[in-house]
């Protein structure tokens, strides 16, 4: 007999505003134990450094993460140009240095040239595997690593503000896989320097931004109290931007089987939404409440993950 999961069935997304300094896992361990939860995940990694939004998934919320992971995400950032570190960020060692600082006018004429689908090198300092490691700890052992360059979408990129001539302050909408520290570096060697990011922040996951989010500080000052469920979203809230597809009672059921549902015999093609055409996944609802994940496949209605009730 397999062991039973310890903790108690919670069900929804919460928003967590993670305080940098915090890793993501140190983030997530004092959110199950508050919520005494048997199931959670997070849909994207903070590097420590970095503060803003954790989007934590409970429960059923779960079989959603992989939707909010590959959605848009936004970010804050600081460069401090003048110094390049080992890892891109400010708690790595300096290597180069330049005196070069750029205006603010020299910075603006440059950032078209990262937005679209760019490619990046991603630091050295990342988890992506070489060989079946982590880059890191290839880096942290002293070897050289060699990352390879990839595509991503960055979508939009700003100057916000210059407080000094050694520092410019960004916010940058962008895909999936951008490494925020390669794109500060890849800034300042454009213009004819070297720099580091000194400060990150993550305002935006997919459809969950900073107006919802609770802090970690306040969230462990509720304790175990029940006020703290009043913080969780629905599961649903994850697929805003899906097209939902209305199903009955009886169709729900068949979903919730594993069962398919033929499109033409139940008239379900009628049913479903324009929005949705060509779309890969629609979610399935029924009396308001989400059923399935479901996709169009040979003339059927088929669930890709079903939601408990």
């Amino acid at each position: 007999m397999g062991r039973k999961r310890k903790g108690e069935r919670v069900d929804g997304w919460l928003v967590l505003d993670k305080p940098a300094g915090v890793s993501s896992a140190r983030a997530v361990a004092i959110a199950r134990r508050l919520f005494n939860a048997a199931k959670l995940g997070h849909g994207g990694t903070l590097d420590p450094l970095a503060g803003g939004v954790l989007p934590l998934a409970f429960g059923e919320a779960t079989k959603t993460v992989g939707l909010v992971m590959d959605g848009r995400k936004s970010y804050s950032f600081r460069l401090r140009f003048g110094t390049r570190t080992s890892t891109d960020d400010a708690e790595g060692e300096a290597v180069p240095t330049s005196d070069r600082r750029p205006s603010d006018a020299e910075i603006t004429a440059i950032l078209g040239d990262f937005t679209g689908t760019v490619e990046q090198v991603p630091p050295a300092h990342s988890a992506l595997k070489i060989d079946g490691k982590r880059a890191y700890e290839l880096a942290r052992a002293g070897q050289a690593v060699a990352m390879k360059p990839r595509k991503v979408e960055i979508f939009a990129l700003r100057l916000v503000s210059r407080s000094e001539p050694d520092i410019a302050d960004f916010a940058v909408d962008c895909g999936k896989g951008t490494y925020i520290r390669a794109l500060g570096r890849d800034i300042a060697e454009a213009l004819g320097s070297v720099g580091h990011i000194e400060a990150l922040r993550r305002t935006r996951v997919g459809p969950f931004g900073e107006n919802q989010a609770i802090s970690l500080a306040k969230l462990e000052a509720l304790g175990h109290i029940p006020a703290r469920f009043e913080h969780l979203l629905p599961v649903e809230t994850a697929l805003d931007d899906i097209p939902a597809l209305a199903v009955t009672e009886e169709e729900a059921a068949r979903l919730r089987l594993g069962q398919s549902l033929p499109m033409l015999r139940t008239g379900l093609r009628d049913r479903v939404p324009q929005t949705a055409q060509g779309a890969a996944t629609m979610r399935a609802m029924s009396g308001g409440r989400l059923v399935a994940l479901v996709r169009v496949e040979d003339g059927q209605i088929r669930p890709v993950r079903v939601i408990n009730p």
